[in-house]
């Protein structure tokens, strides 16, 4: 492609499975959850049902449904977490990467872009798992994360918002460490109540 030209991005054709990628950050912190779920949440939960379950009718018993409704979304979640953990495609976007690999916006790149308007913006092209607005981390599979993929500094993308369509300017790609959050314990968790 020509420097300055504009290009819309590739549709997918329908039906083809899309690749889990991910950060080596965002994996781990997959790991994480899953641990804090099958190894302490789920245990605190079914210890509250047993007890609930000792004090006799559970059709009235509160206790005892939250907590089996709790340990059915825990499953859940857990059985989603496995699937995305083993589909992983982990892409390091601190290894080394030569020729166009290295120019082009690829998953991992951190790309500083102009919008129509002269508003210049950062953003990281992380995973579905790792999307984090707040630290400017974008789905590889988003509307802007799909209008950037493959353009080098200098190109100009058309991004099809819900909004409607706008040009971006590529001003520059690089690759660095990608920062993502650690995972944390969540506020409303059984093991947080019991710390207490």
């Amino acid at each position: 492609m020509r420097k300055g030209f504009t290009r819309k991005p590739k549709e997918d054709p329908p039906g083809v499975p899309a690749k889990n990628y991910i950060t080596p950050g965002g994996l781990t912190r997959l790991k994480e959850e899953y641990h804090f779920l099958l190894a302490k949440e789920r245990p605190a939960v079914k210890e509250v049902v047993t007890w609930a379950a000792s004090n006799g009718d559970r059709s009235e018993n509160a206790d005892y449904q939250y907590g089996k409704r709790r340990l059915r979304q825990i499953d859940s979640r857990l059985r989603f977490l496995m699937k995305r953990i083993e589909a992983a495609v982990v892409v390091d976007p601190e290894a080394p990467r030569v020729g166009a690999m290295a120019e082009k916006v690829f998953f991992g790149a951190t790309v500083r872009y102009e919008d129509e308007k002269g508003i210049e913006r950062l953003i990281s092209i992380v995973g579905a798992d790792e999307v984090d607005l707040e630290r400017r981390h974008v789905s590889w599979v988003s509307p802007l994360g799909r209008a950037l993929m493959k353009a080098e500094e200098g190109d100009r993308v058309v991004l099809q918002a819900p909004g409607g369509a706008a040009e971006l300017t590529v001003l520059e790609v690089s690759y660095e460490r990608i920062e993502v959050e650690v995972f944390r314990e969540p506020l409303g968790a059984e093991t947080t109540k019991r710390a207490k």
